[in-house]
C-alpha cells in the first residue's frame, strides 16, 4: 500500500483527488493538508510514502515544503501546478523532487504516476521538460533574488535587511539593480515578475 499525504488550498479540488486517488486499490491518503505549514506537520505526523503538493499554497509555498519535508523524511515528493513555468522545474529538481505534473493531469494518470515515484522513479511532465530546455537563463544575481523574494511579503527595505543579513543601503543598490535589469518599474513588479518566471 502507498501512502499518500494531499496537500493544496483548494478545499474542492483536494477533497475530489483525494475521494480519487482512495479508489485505487495500492493507494491510501493517509492525510489532507490546506497550507504548506500543514503539509510539512502532517507529513512529520504521519511519514507518507508520497507527498502530493501544490506549488502555489499559502503562506510559503509547495516547493519551500517540500525541502523541508525531504530534509526531515524519506518521503518522495509530486508537486502539481497550474502555472507550469520551467525555472521552478528546474528548482523542484535540485531539491530533490519526484514529480513535477499540470494540475491538468487526470486522477487515474495521476495515480501511475505516483506507483513510478514510490518505486524509486522521476516523473517530469513532457511538455514541461521541453520548455525547460529551450527557456533562457535568468539574468539576476543570487543576492538580487534573495532580496526579491523576501520582498514578495511586501516588507519594508529595513525588514528586508534584517531578514536577509544586508545594510538597508545594499538592499536598495540590490533592488534597484533587479529593476533596471528586468525593466520594471518597481520592486513589486520585479518580484512578480521573477516570481512568475519562476525564479524565487
Amino acid at each position: 500500500m502507498i501512502r499518500v499525504l494531499l496537500a493544496d488550498d483548494e478545499d474542492l479540488l483536494r477533497g475530489a483527488l483525494g475521494a480519487l486517488l482512495g479508489l485505487e486499490d495500492d493507494i491510501e491518503v493517509v492525510a489532507e493538508a490546506s497550507t504548506s505549514t500543514g503539509a510539512v506537520a502532517l507529513a512529520l505526523e504521519h511519514r507518507p510514502d508520497i507527498a502530493v503538493l501544490d506549488l502555489e499554497m499559502p503562506p510559503t509555498d509547495g516547493l519551500r515544503a517540500a525541502g523541508e519535508i525531504r530534509a526531515a523524511l524519506p518521503t518522495r515528493v509530486v508537486l502539481v501546478t497550474r502555472h507550469a513555468r520551467p525555472a521552478v522545474l528546474r528548482r523542484a529538481l535540485a531539491a530533490g523532487v519526484s514529480g513535477f505534473v499540470p494540475k491538468t493531469t487526470e486522477a487515474t494518470r495521476l495515480a501511475e504516476i505516483i506507483r513510478d515515484v514510490a518505486a524509486g522513479r522521476r516523473y517530469v511532465d513532457p511538455e514541461i521538460a521541453a520548455s525547460a530546455l529551450t527557456e533562457g537563463a535568468c539574468p539576476l544575481s543570487e543576492r538580487e533574488l534573495e532580496v526579491l523574494r523576501a520582498s514578495r511579503t511586501g516588507a519594508s527595505v529595513q525588514q528586508i535587511a534584517a531578514e536577509v543579513h544586508l545594510a538597508p543601503g545594499t538592499v536598495r543598490n540590490y533592488l534597484s539593480s533587479a529593476i533596471t535589469k528586468l525593466g520594471v518599474t518597481s520592486r513589486h513588479a520585479a518580484a512578480h515578475h521573477a516570481w512568475e518566471q519562476g525564479w524565487i
